[in-house]
């Protein structure tokens, strides 16, 4: 019998280790992060310790991605995130070889689980929130009652505002690791396929190519995705609206 297509997201653990009732066994989502930040962290030292005015090549991919990302956060902040630029960065890189690392063979997807993007989401939600009231102290509880609501539905509209912004979290990391999760399933049900048609196997095996490359543009969006919507929540806190 074949695998589930859902073996692939199973936790296992490593290294099991327990202390003091709780479990802190260092499982293959745990590797593949740090597998993820040695990597990046790796790119970004190699390509930077020797900047130089022309650019080679893994500067250039670097600076690029840098440039990329300074801008997406600039336009949605309306020119007032640039000291929020390395937490925003860090965020799109990190989240970006996550989903990239779930491509490799024999790769695990670790933001395919809502226990990593909610608690991505959640450093997020919590950032934005405490620059929102250092900067704005008690105006920013303004942010809840829209401008012109009138007096009658102020409790309700309260109510709404302040429920759409509670759930915030719950959105961010559920969009990232619902589309990890989708397009992984059904990579793995096609490639089911290929060991059961034979000879007529090649014409599944065509799509799985081109599926894949699918999968990578996808990976790559929802890494923006999550990055671009983190930079619009901090609009919000900088700017409340």
């Amino acid at each position: 019998m074949s695998a589930s297509p859902l073996e692939q997201f199973k936790i296992t653990d490593l290294i099991e280790l327990k202390f003091g009732g709780y479990d802190l066994s260092f499982t293959n989502s745990a590797f593949f992060m740090l597998i993820g930040f040695l990597i990046t962290t790796t790119f970004f030292i190699a390509a930077l310790r020797r900047a130089t005015p022309i650019p080679g090549k893994l500067q250039s991919a670097g600076e690029m991605l840098h440039n990329f990302i300074f801008d997406t956060l600039q336009e949605n902040t309306a020119g007032k995130g640039e000291k929020y630029m390395p937490f925003i960065f860090s965020l799109f890189v990190f989240v970006l070889t996550l989903n990239l690392l779930g491509l490799v063979p024999y790769g695990f997807t670790a933001t395919s689980h809502l226990s990593v993007t909610f608690t991505l989401a959640i450093i997020v939600f919590i950032l934005v929130t405490v620059i929102a009231i250092l900067q704005h102290k008690m105006k920013f509880f303004s942010f809840f009652l829209p401008t012109g609501t009138p007096l009658f539905l102020a409790p309700l509209m309260i109510v709404i505002e302040l429920f759409t912004y509670l759930t915030r979290p719950i959105s961010l990391s559920v969009r990232l690791a619902a589309n990890m999760m989708a397009g992984h399933i059904l990579l793995s049900v096609i490639a089911g396929f290929v060991t059961v048609l034979g000879f007529w196997g090649w014409l599944p095996m065509s799509f799985i190519i081109l599926f894949d490359g699918f999968e990578f543009f996808v990976a790559v969006l929802q890494a923006y995705i999550f990055t671009i919507l983190s930079c619009v929540y901090l609009n919000d806190a900088i700017n409340l609206h």
